[in-house]
C-alpha cells in the first residue's frame, strides 16, 4: 500500500536519480500527518467553541493542580509563542469567562492567570472528549507501534533541541 508522499519520491526517483529522497519522505509524512491531525483537533475544539490555543493555554492550567493558576510567564514557557502574544492570548480568555487575571500578590510586577469555575467545568469535559479522539486518530497503529513512533519521535525532537524544562508549571 502506497501514500500520498511514495507517489512523489517515486517522481524524484525519476527525475533527479543522483539523489536519495528518503529524508524528503520523512519530512514530508511528518508534515502531512501534523497538518492532518491538526484538522481533526481543530475540528473537535470547534464543538466546543474552543480554538487549539485556547485549549493549549487553558489546558496547561488544569494539569498545574489547584488553585489552577500560573504566571503569565509560566504560560510562556509552556508555550511556543511571545509574552506579547500570551497576553493576547490572556484577554481574549478573560473575554470568554475561561480565566482571570490579577496581580500577584507575592510579586506586584507580575499576572496570575486562573481559571475560572467555567474554564475548569469545561475544559474537564473538552479534555476527555480531546483524548477519546486522539486515541481514534492513532487506533491505526497499534500499542506497540504507538510506543515506537513516540520514542522514535522523542529521539527527533530531542536531537531537534527540544528538551524537558526542569518544570516550568511549578514555581
Amino acid at each position: 500500500m502506497k501514500d500520498n508522499v511514495d507517489w512523489r519520491l517515486d517522481q524524484w526517483r525519476t527525475e533527479r536519480p543522483d539523489i536519495d529522497p528518503t529524508p524528503m519522505g520523512v519530512m514530508a509524512r511528518i508534515q502531512r500527518a501534523c497538518r492532518l491531525l491538526e484538522r481533526e483537533l481543530r475540528d473537535n475544539f470547534a464543538r466546543y467553541d474552543l480554538e487549539i490555543w485556547e485549549f493549549d493555554i487553558t489546558s496547561t492550567l488544569l494539569r498545574s493542580g489547584p488553585p489552577y493558576q500560573l504566571t503569565a510567564g509560566q504560560l510562556v514557557e509552556s508555550s511556543m509563542v511571545t509574552s506579547g502574544a500570551i497576553t493576547n492570548r490572556i484577554d481574549r480568555l478573560v473575554a470568554k469567562g475561561l480565566v482571570t487575571r490579577e496581580v500577584d500578590p507575592r510579586n506586584r510586577r507580575s499576572v496570575l492567570v486562573a481559571l475560572t469555575d467555567h474554564g475548569k467545568e469545561l475544559i474537564d469535559r473538552v479534555v476527555v472528549a480531546h483524548v477519546d479522539l486522539e486515541a481514534k486518530l492513532l487506533s491505526e497503529l497499534g500499542g506497540r507501534d504507538q510506543e515506537l513512533l513516540a520514542g522514535l519521535l522523542r529521539q527527533l525532537l530531542i536531537g531537534l533541541g527540544d528538551n524537558s524544562p526542569d518544570n516550568p508549571l511549578n514555581p
